[in-house]
């Protein structure tokens, strides 16, 4: 098993695989309502049979090159995660997204998970473009589209229904030439650092 190291502080990113699912339905359930104000992974993770549902939903994606799943652990526990729902390889896009649980909130881990992932899907998958879809009055997850650079490309109104509520939907994407100029920057000190961030989500996990 591989982990990739977020920092300093001991935050890891690594694969989260069906075997994971008790640790999983743990985490979403200090995190619950938390995690659910603006996307439906809360709700899809209810018990034991629908948490390991969930992960081989994601190991399938995974084994066809269709989408991927990885868990943020800090100090060893599995505390948020980001994911591409979608990848369409042939057509260079793919979809990210992302949760978290609230005694991770503000530290900026999404914000260095995603850009882990968009490096990889840029740079050693060929991925075109990425994609971030959100409601709009999710304002934390608008925020980390914003700090990675992304652009709005525009309004899905009352496009997605949440918990009985129509929510418009954004869209941000980053284009690869975009991703690979503002990585050059980054090396050469012209990012400000990330903000704290909420409970960031992709508003359709």
């Amino acid at each position: 098993m591989f982990a990739v190291s977020l920092g300093d502080d001991g935050a890891e990113l690594r694969p989260l695989e069906p075997w994971h699912a008790q640790e999983f339905l743990t985490h979403m359930n200090r995190g619950r309502e938390f995690i659910g104000q603006y996307i439906g992974l809360a709700d899809a993770v209810t018990d034991l049979a629908s948490s390991r549902a969930v992960l081989h939903s994601y190991a399938e994606k995974a084994a066809t090159d269709t989408g991927r799943i990885y868990g943020i652990w800090t100090d060893g526990e599995l505390v948020g995660g980001v994911l591409f729902r979608t990848m369409n390889l042939g057509h260079g896009t793919a979809e990210a997204g992302c949760w978290l649980e609230p005694s991770a909130a503000g530290k900026g881990l999404v914000t260095r998970a995603v850009r882990a992932i968009i490096d990889w899907a840029v740079e050693e998958r060929g991925v075109h473009r990425v994609e971030w879809q959100v409601a709009a009055a999710n304002s934390a997850s608008v925020a980390v589209a914003r700090r990675l650079g992304m652009t709005r490309d525009g309004v899905l109104r009352e496009s997605y229904v949440h918990r009985g509520r129509r929510h418009d939907v954004e869209i941000w994407s980053v284009l690869a030439p975009e991703w690979r100029a503002a990585g050059r920057e980054r090396l050469t000190g012209g990012e400000r650092p990330a903000d704290g961030e909420g409970p960031a989500g992709d508003g359709r996990a």
